[in-house]
């Protein structure tokens, strides 16, 4: 039997949908072991958040109201505190910057070991296997952890997004446990990009464009009325951040975000494998290149070998005529 803790990540008070994909694997563990799994919520608004995660078929909701902003520092010692008082065997959240910053902390805290960005697991008896990406997704390994708690990063494309499973889980107060380190530390302010399109990583469909649109005056006369007709979020290649012609938070690729949405349009982006570990978990892939041989040829379900500057202009304008006629 092994109990597993999800670690809530939070923004502006209330759980990101990150947390589900985390509590999605903890199901799927805790129903193959017989265990069960609570959810851990840290953080300013933490009280709230918890009110949102109760139908989410936790064995209880365990807060921590922390205020000032998300340190690491601060949080992990309290993390390590409920892992280790309660008895689990395995503490997860999702592979975004939240866990991937927060949760190796709390596993040097408790001597654990750590299996990042995983895509599966498999319960084999009384050990988890796990596989994950490596060397940019050509290559993927399974393996397994010694120590008798067990950290885990999970990647929100391959772990759908949890639904309600009807009840109301308890919710229980943590001691906050503080850390002379953090102390030293100073929260200075969180950016929050607003926007009407949807969340890059969240997005059903992704238009991302490469440097191939040549400038930032195109991503916005080109590209934009595209997104905004498919209802899509707007991501870019590496190439395109590096040259200035959106901003970074829009990057697509090992080094930026990983998306898996039903739809993923790649406009003139060759295709290099940075990008595609980034992408090509995507349902269905669409590419708009001049060059026949591009590599994203390779991983694409649809391929379009023509001008950009003359496709995607076309292209809005029938999806803009669909929408008008449905």
């Amino acid at each position: 039997m092994t109990d597993i803790l999800v670690v809530a990540e939070l923004l502006q008070g209330e759980a990101r949908k990150t947390t589900l994909s985390a509590v999605t694997f903890a199901r799927q563990v805790a129903e193959q072991t017989g265990g069960a799994f609570d959810i851990v919520v840290i953080g300013e608004g933490a009280k709230q958040a918890a009110t949102h995660l109760a139908d989410m078929g936790a064995r209880k909701i365990l807060v921590a109201e922390v205020s000032g902003g998300y340190v690491g520092e601060r949080y992990a010692p309290t993390i390590a505190q409920v892992v280790q008082s309660g008895g689990y065997g395995v503490c997860t959240a999702c592979a975004s910057s939240y866990g991937k910053d927060l949760l190796p902390m709390v596993a040097a805290k408790i001597g654990a070991g750590v299996a990042p960005d995983v895509q599966s697991v498999v319960v084999e008896g009384s050990t988890l296997r796990y596989t994950r990406p490596m060397y940019a997704g050509n290559v993927f390994g399974t393996m397994t952890l010694s120590t008798p708690v067990q950290v885990v990063t999970v990647r929100q494309t391959e772990f759908d997004a949890a639904a309600p499973s009807g009840g109301q889980s308890p919710v229980e107060e943590v001691a906050v446990v503080e850390s002379g380190t953090a102390a030293r530390i100073e929260f200075v302010h969180h950016e929050v990009v607003k926007s009407e399109r949807p969340d890059l990583t969240e997005a059903d469909v992704v238009v991302s464009g490469g440097r191939s649109l040549k400038s930032a005056e195109n991503f916005t006369t080109v590209l934009e009325p595209l997104v905004d007709a498919l209802g899509a979020a707007m991501g870019a290649s590496r190439a395109a951040c590096d040259a200035g012609y959106v901003s970074g938070d829009l990057q697509v690729g090992q080094t930026g975000k990983v998306v898996a949405p039903k739809l993923y349009v790649a406009v003139g982006i060759s295709g290099a494998i940075q990008h595609l570990a980034g992408m090509k978990g995507s349902k269905t892939i669409v590419a708009i290149n001049k060059d026949k041989e591009a590599p994203i040829a390779q991983v694409a379900d649809y391929f379009l070998v023509a001008d950009l500057f003359d496709a995607v202009p076309k292209m809005t304008e029938e999806v803009t005529k669909l929408k008008a006629s449905g």
